[in-house]
């Protein structure tokens, strides 16, 4: 398929289906079926100070301590009513140990044993699950380096969505999304489109390049969004408010309890996504995104949008400049054993590079030379 992206592409180019180019590289589809998947569930991360994390995610962000013991503490957004949202696990490296995914039903973990066993991957199953709350589940290494897990057996805990007496200004309502960094996006793309997910919307440049890819299994804009950089490694995972000014009170709290150095990127709104964004980081360095008000995607016939890379509206809606460690920081992954996988250099170009100068500051926008950078050259 040709490339959507032109040099005099002024606004995101609609098509009807995924534009990315299929790689050479490809990793071979499976005969097996794959498994049915619902919805990003929970993560799992590893922090090396679990007082200070818990402080972070229950002191300061809100979230809802559903269970706890001395290595590991279970939380919960205020409108889940499966045990946890977010697992954090004291450990030795800040990393993640798991991208958790729920199926549709219990044969499900069947069929995600038979399709990443006929790709190779390294698969385990325990009936009695990995952590507190969830039943038989199975974890894998995926083909891009992933540590993946699939579920159906739950405990219910009480949603708290009419708990208004708890409900603090900028509470977390749901998980929304995770966000992989991976050094070759098209060959992720084309393997989560194996596993049932469906491109929303991408970034890529005129040549074809492709930096960046949102792919979704509920009808959002995205479930993980494959990010091309050094990796493989977690980019950040995503909590929804119910609205923009939540996002701003959370703000606010972090200004009056002296924390603003926590945050990394924004307020602001994506090109990509038409999200309300925030951006801050935890005490190992965990990326963390507050969003919210992005938009339905679940027709079949739901278009494709596709940013080109020098319009720099695609990250920020209004223009504001991306900080370079957007580009360069992330979390290491886990291996099934608990040890940090290799990450592999992207050899496609960087968003950074072709989209930042050396300021550090500075952003493109092709064609535009009297409007070309923001904030950098007034430094």
């Amino acid at each position: 398929m040709s490339n959507p992206i032109t040099p005099s592409s002024a606004e995101p180019v609609v098509t009807a289906s995924d534009p990315i180019p299929v790689p050479v590289n490809r990793i071979p589809t499976p005969a097996a079926t794959p498994p049915d998947i619902l919805r990003c569930a929970y993560m799992e991360i590893v922090v090396t100070d679990l007082a200070a994390s818990r402080k972070f995610y229950v002191d300061v962000l809100d979230l809802v301590v559903t269970e706890e013991d001395e290595h590991t503490v279970y939380l919960r957004s205020f409108e889940e009513f499966i045990h946890h949202n977010l697992v954090l696990r004291q450990g030795p490296v800040a990393a993640i140990a798991a991208f958790s995914y729920r199926v549709r039903s219990p044969e499900d973990l069947d069929r995600a044993v038979a399709f990443y066993t006929e790709l190779g991957c390294r698969v385990e199953r325990r009936a009695e699950g990995y952590v507190k709350g969830i039943g038989d589940s199975v974890r894998v290494e995926d083909p891009l380096g992933f540590p993946v897990e699939f579920f159906y057996d739950v405990e219910h805990v009480e949603r708290l969505a009419w708990r208004y007496d708890l409900y603090t200004p900028g509470a977390l309502v749901r998980l929304d999304h995770f966000n992989q960094v991976t050094p070759d996006v098209p060959r992720a793309v084309a393997h989560m489109e194996d596993l049932g997910f469906r491109v929303t919307e991408d970034i890529q440049d005129e040549a074809g390049t492709t930096y960046a890819a949102w792919m979704r299994r509920k009808p959002t804009v995205h479930d993980t969004a494959m990010t091309g950089g050094d990796g493989p490694r977690m980019h950040h995972v995503a909590f929804a408010t119910h609205e923009k000014h939540n996002i701003i009170a959370i703000c606010d709290k972090l200004g009056a309890l002296r924390m603003s150095d926590v945050i990394e990127r924004g307020p602001g709104r994506h090109g990509v996504s038409n999200a309300f964004y925030l951006y801050i980081r935890d005490p190992d360095g965990h990326r963390i995104e507050i969003y919210t008000q992005d938009y339905y995607t679940g027709d079949p016939d739901n278009p494709v949008v596709t940013w080109d890379v020098h319009d720099n509206q695609r990250r920020d809606w209004w223009g504001n400049a991306v900080v370079p460690s957007w580009y360069t920081d992330a979390s290491l992954v886990l291996d099934l054993d608990g040890e940090p996988k290799p990450v592999v250099s992207r050899t496609d170009d960087s968003e950074l590079e072709v989209t930042i100068g050396a300021d550090g500051f500075s952003y493109t926008r092709k064609g535009d030379d009297a409007q070309g950078f923001k904030l950098g050259n007034t430094l």
